[in-house]
């Protein structure tokens, strides 16, 4: 149902004649002074009424309609809540020619949700854009009084982007939040016990606005907050930050949490300010700013060390790892989970030190340590289990299914996946689906069943894209080269393979673009571009060989090169090049056997076998 027809649910329907009355009591002058211009307002008449809660709104339009000067008027809502409008009062016109005037009554129209479009970011709204230009048709389209209501922000912004339609207003009326809803909204938001990454998208979106309409409370537009309002904004604007940090939003994350950090050095809170910084550097994180992201977790190593607090000390670690993980340096990642593991078992935190498992699991993983890996993610799974964190298994059932899939343990890969498909579902959790429908295709496409793959790896980009996760959409997109390639259909095969480089090219993703470069090399050798196939295959070796030469990744690159040997070997029988073949062949074969990977070795070996002499 709208939120039209409805009242907000914060207000109960026995709750609602006492809250109607403490709300205007407690905006008494502004109330008078409203009902006064509703009466004497005629024809086109524009006026704002700025607040800040949604539920408020409610309780206007209720003490309004029920208000003894205003029964010879005829309030008539509406609302805009696209936030891809840009035509309003096209918009306004249509919904005029529906309205049935009662008679002997004054229309008065109150345009609600228009913030929605007006936006927070960003310069010229296409919505004030277009009611700037329009001013002028006002007059004669909607003869009535118009009132806007909206919250602070957007009024401010209406005010500096549409300044001509603006400057029309004949009146602005404030209306201060009682602290009834004020409470609500901090017990919804600042003291609410989910955190906001668990929370379905549209709620996550709701939490956002009231997070926005807290933070007018305590820092409206044009004034200096007190300095008891300080700590309550700056917990509104961590909040913030973190917020559009779930939403994969980092740069307008990145706004939020450079005011908090600036409002931390005017009050010793040293707890909040490591935690502002660290947050600081998951948004570079986000970014792929790697340098950067360790630059903030370092800086909040630093102050919790000088205050000695263990607890955040192991928290900056963890991030550290994670950035260390990222930039695929397993071994440092490692050592420092291992560091972050001894702090949370010395405190006795059992549940911190589940995504310390999970994130050692990952580590495993990397460096082809599958048992280990496994035994490290059941060990996280079983605290989460203990702990009754359903959200959090999902993951873990995720990296159990990569596990799994790694040791061609296809059948349990895809129960763990599906495990962890439907809990997030469960949740809402719709961008981490993205990665899991992503694993659902790989194991599909390990059956041999192209076509089921291809449709999960599309469900994947499809979230992935929504949610402009571009360097994710990177791997989904070599993905379906692969799928495609295995349907014989090497021209698609090649334009997805090239969108997949092309990304990973733009974030310096230089290890990760040897896999594309490789499987270039494979569809150029099938539609026989011999010369074309061979460099794709050198530049992806010359990748591996330098990374396995450093210390990053020796044990992974090493093991990646034994499949571009292979490719070079088949190419070189392809030519008739037979010496060629086996050197390469024979590099490939010692590799495998090395890294203990007896399937590949077999195959590697009957290739050999099958050489002429």
């Amino acid at each position: 149902m709208s939120s039209s027809n409805k009242l907000s649910n914060q207000h109960s329907n026995s709750e609602l004649p006492a809250e109607i009355g403490k709300f205007i009591a407690y905006n008494q002058d502004e109330f008078a002074e409203l009902v006064t211009f509703v009466d004497f307002a005629e024809k086109f008449t524009l006026g704002f009424i700025e607040i800040n809660f949604p539920p408020d709104i409610d309780l206007l339009i209720a003490g309004l309609r029920q208000n003894d000067q205003c029964q010879e008027i005829q309030f008539v809502v509406l609302d805009f809540p696209d936030q891809n409008l840009r035509f309003l009062r096209d918009e306004l016109v249509q919904q005029l020619a529906k309205i049935t005037t009662e008679k002997d009554k004054k229309l008065v129209l109150l345009i609600r949700y228009l913030e929605k479009s007006i936006g927070v970011f960003g310069d010229y709204p296409p919505v004030l854009q277009d009611l700037n230009f329009v001013r002028d048709s006002y007059r004669q389209s909607v003869p009535h009084p118009l009132l806007f209501i909206l919250p602070d922000y957007a009024i401010s912004r209406l005010a500096k982007f549409a300044p001509d339609f603006w400057a029309w207003k004949s009146g602005l009326f404030r209306f201060k939040t009682t602290e009834l809803t004020r409470h609500r909204a901090i017990a919804n938001t600042l003291n609410a016990d989910t955190n906001i990454e668990r929370l379905p998208t549209p709620e996550q979106q709701e939490r956002i606005d009231l997070l926005h309409s807290l933070l007018m409370e305590y820092n409206p537009t044009g004034e200096i907050p007190s300095l008891e309002h300080l700590r309550n904004c700056c917990n509104i604007l961590n909040e913030l930050g973190k917020a559009y940090l779930s939403q994969r939003k980092p740069i307008q994350a990145r706004e939020y949490l450079e005011k908090a950090w600036e409002i931390t050095k005017k009050f010793p809170d040293y707890s909040l300010e490591i935690e502002v910084i660290n947050q600081l550097g998951k948004s570079y994180q986000q970014q792929r700013q790697f340098e950067s992201a360790n630059s903030y977790h370092q800086q909040a190593l630093d102050i919790a060390k000088k205050q000695e607090d263990r607890p955040a000390v192991a928290n900056s670690w963890f991030y550290l790892g994670n950035v260390s993980l990222d930039m695929r340096q397993f071994h440092q990642a490692r050592d420092y989970y291992q560091q972050v593991l001894e702090i949370y078992l010395e405190f006795g935190d059992l549940y911190s030190c589940a995504g310390t498992y999970h994130n050692l699991g990952i580590v495993a993983e990397q460096l082809r340590k599958y048992n280990q890996a496994r035994d490290y993610y059941q060990q996280a799974l079983d605290i989460k289990i203990e702990f009754g964190d359903l959200y959090s298994c999902a993951r873990t059932y995720h990296q159990l299914g990569i596990v799994a899939q790694y040791l061609r343990e296809y059948d349990q890969a895809r129960d763990y996946y599906q495990q962890a498909l439907e809990i997030y579902l469960e949740f809402g959790a719709r961008y981490e689906c993205a990665g899991t429908y992503h694993q659902l295709g790989r194991v599909t496409e390990e059956l041999r069943k192209y076509n089921q793959a291809r449709d999960y790896y599309q469900q994947a980009l499809d979230i992935k894209i929504e949610f402009g996760a571009r360097y994710e959409c990177a791997r989904t997109y070599h993905q379906l080269g692969i799928v495609a390639q295995y349907l014989r259909k090497y021209n698609q095969a090649r334009d997805y393979y090239q969108q997949a480089l092309d990304i990973k090219i733009e974030f310096g993703a230089r290890y990760e673009c040897a896999g594309t470069y490789h499987q270039l090399g494979r569809v150029a050798q099938y539609l026989r571009e011999y010369d074309q196939a061979r460099d794709y295959y050198q530049q992806a070796l010359d990748i591996f060989t330098e990374f396995g030469a450093s210390e990053a990744l020796p044990s992974e690159a090493r093991y990646e090169c034994a499949s571009t040997y292979g490719q070079l070997g088949l190419l070189a029988q392809a030519e008739e090049n037979y010496t060629e073949a086996k050197a390469n062949l024979q590099t490939a074969f010692e590799i495998y056997v090395e890294y203990q990977d007896e399937y590949m070795a077999k195959v590697t070996r009957e290739i050999l076998e099958s050489l002429p002499e």
